[in-house]
Protein backbone atom coordinates (compact mmCIF):
# COMPACT_ATOMS: atom_id res chain seq x y z
CA UNK A 1 0.00 0.00 0.00
CA UNK A 2 1.30 3.55 -1.09
CA UNK A 3 2.17 6.36 1.87
CA UNK A 4 0.70 9.37 0.01
CA UNK A 5 1.35 10.81 3.95
CA UNK A 6 4.52 12.18 2.45
CA UNK A 7 6.38 15.88 2.49
CA UNK A 8 6.59 17.31 -1.25
CA UNK A 9 9.39 19.64 0.53
CA UNK A 10 10.94 17.33 3.10
CA UNK A 11 13.29 20.64 4.57
CA UNK A 12 10.23 22.68 5.13
CA UNK A 13 9.63 20.11 8.35
CA UNK A 14 11.40 22.38 10.48
CA UNK A 15 9.60 25.44 9.02
CA UNK A 16 6.46 24.31 9.84
CA UNK A 17 6.99 22.48 13.60
CA UNK A 18 8.30 26.22 14.11
CA UNK A 19 4.85 27.63 12.64
CA UNK A 20 2.98 25.51 14.86
CA UNK A 21 4.71 26.33 18.05
CA UNK A 22 4.19 30.11 17.08
CA UNK A 23 0.51 29.57 16.58
CA UNK A 24 -0.05 27.47 19.76
CA UNK A 25 1.52 30.38 21.75
CA UNK A 26 -0.74 32.55 20.07
CA UNK A 27 -3.99 30.63 21.18
CA UNK A 28 -2.87 29.46 24.46
CA UNK A 29 -2.25 25.89 23.76
CA UNK A 30 0.91 24.45 25.59
CA UNK A 31 2.69 22.69 22.76
CA UNK A 32 5.92 21.12 23.64
CA UNK A 33 8.65 19.31 21.56
CA UNK A 34 7.93 15.97 20.08
CA UNK A 35 4.94 13.84 21.26
CA UNK A 36 1.94 16.17 22.52
CA UNK A 37 -0.55 13.21 23.45
CA UNK A 38 -1.65 15.28 26.54
CA UNK A 39 -3.69 17.34 23.76
CA UNK A 40 -7.47 17.14 23.46
CA UNK A 41 -8.99 17.10 20.26
CA UNK A 42 -10.43 20.48 20.88
CA UNK A 43 -6.76 22.01 21.19
CA UNK A 44 -4.66 19.67 17.77
CA UNK A 45 -7.73 21.28 16.33
CA UNK A 46 -7.34 24.52 16.90
CA UNK A 47 -3.62 24.40 16.62
CA UNK A 48 -4.72 22.86 12.92
CA UNK A 49 -7.23 25.48 12.33
CA UNK A 50 -5.47 28.49 13.07
CA UNK A 51 -2.40 27.46 10.87
CA UNK A 52 -4.10 26.57 7.69
CA UNK A 53 -6.37 30.18 8.12
CA UNK A 54 -2.64 32.04 8.67
CA UNK A 55 -1.33 29.96 5.27
CA UNK A 56 -4.46 31.33 3.57
CA UNK A 57 -4.25 34.64 4.76
CA UNK A 58 -0.42 34.75 3.71
CA UNK A 59 -1.27 33.49 -0.07
CA UNK A 60 -4.00 35.98 -0.42
CA UNK A 61 -2.09 39.25 0.41
CA UNK A 62 0.62 37.23 -2.05
CA UNK A 63 -1.88 37.17 -4.79
CA UNK A 64 -3.26 40.84 -4.00
CA UNK A 65 0.09 42.13 -4.07
CA UNK A 66 0.65 40.69 -7.75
Amino acid sequence: MANYNQKVVPEARAALDKFKMEVANEIGVNLKQGYNGNLTSREAGQVGGNMVKKMIQQVEQGMAGK
